[in-house]
């Protein structure tokens, strides 16, 4: 819903893990502040200083060690999810998305010559959302594992659908790729998130969703 201060509904798996590495980060940071807030305030109200609190051994190894635990609880669950995000599991579907500026182009490269440009709707009468519905629409299966090929024919742009947990920059001679699965028919909505020019945030990314049957008739039509 609009205002909400929250992160989007996940609509893929890599979002999933995405939302509860979040959360539970979360939680890591927030007993990370009550333990300083404890000792700052134990030390600050405490009239008898210790002076081998400040210069033992063993305080040393504690405090040296005990963030060691916290990293660990972060850096394992983020590693898995820098794999998930980087692996390819067997592509069914290839799509390569070009950055212009300052506008999109999709290419189906496992049907011939299927490719189109995508702007920005101008006219807000014909759209749903300001500034963020498009005149051509990347269209996608459902439960499909996808490759999505991304690049710029001029300056650096960075395709991002934050609902999919999906954010590659589109790099001017270089071609970066990442594994997409949508889960569940719809509307995504992204932007251009690489401060690309003066029209930066006239480039939207509107991503629909259909079952197989209805993507292959919409194949057919083009």
């Amino acid at each position: 819903m609009w205002k909400q201060m929250n992160l989007q509904d996940s609509n893929s798996l890599v979002m999933d893990n995405l939302i509860n590495f979040h959360d539970h980060a979360m939680m890591v940071i927030l007993m990370i502040i009550v333990l300083i807030f404890y000792f700052l305030i134990f030390m600050m109200t405490n009239l008898f200083c210790n002076r081998f609190m400040y210069e033992g051994q063993l305080i040393e190894i504690i405090w040296t060690l005990v963030p060691m635990v916290f990293l660990l609880f972060l850096a394992v669950p983020s590693l898995k999810i820098l794999y998930m995000t980087d692996e390819l599991n067997n592509p069914y579907l290839t799509i390569k998305v070009l950055g212009h500026q300052w506008y999109w182009s999709y290419e189906y490269s496992d049907f011939k010559e299927l490719n189109f440009d995508s702007f920005m709707v101008s006219d807000y009468k014909l759209s749903n959302f300001r500034l963020l519905d498009v005149d051509n629409r990347m269209i996608v299966p459902m439960n499909l594992n996808m490759r999505v090929i991304v690049s710029s024919l001029d300056v650096i742009h960075s395709f991002t659908v934050l609902s999919l947990g999906v954010k590659v920059d589109a790099i001017p001679g270089r071609l970066n790729q990442l594994s997409m699965n949508v889960n569940r028919p719809g509307l995504f909505y992204g932007q251009c998130s690489e401060i690309c020019g003066v029209n930066h945030s006239f480039m939207p990314i509107v991503l629909e969703s259909n079952s197989i049957k209805n993507f292959l008739d919409w194949i057919n039509s083009m």
